[in-house]
């Protein structure tokens, strides 16, 4: 069973990118270059470094009763798709 993350924060979403990219077997750097970013972008994401936007969003959608949920994959270190 896939496992999940609430998002309350920018740093949340860095830790769901993180625990995704684990889950799949892949290195900042692989997962970089799928996301056509540059490795050193997602390794500050993964840390925490968050927008001032994105903390605003998720403060609205909190203040709504809503909830950010990112479904991990399943275990799949196999897969590159």
């Amino acid at each position: 069973m896939a496992g999940q993350v609430t998002v309350r924060s920018g740093s949340d979403f860095g830790l769901a990118i993180a625990e995704a990219r684990t889950v799949r077997g892949l290195t900042q750097a692989a997962s970089a270059e799928l996301a056509h970013v540059e490795r050193t972008y997602l390794a500050r994401i993964e840390a925490g470094a968050t927008t001032l936007m994105l903390d605003r969003i998720l403060k609205v959608l909190r203040r709504l009763g809503a909830e950010v949920i990112v479904v991990l994959p399943e275990e799949d270190r196999g897969s590159r798709s």
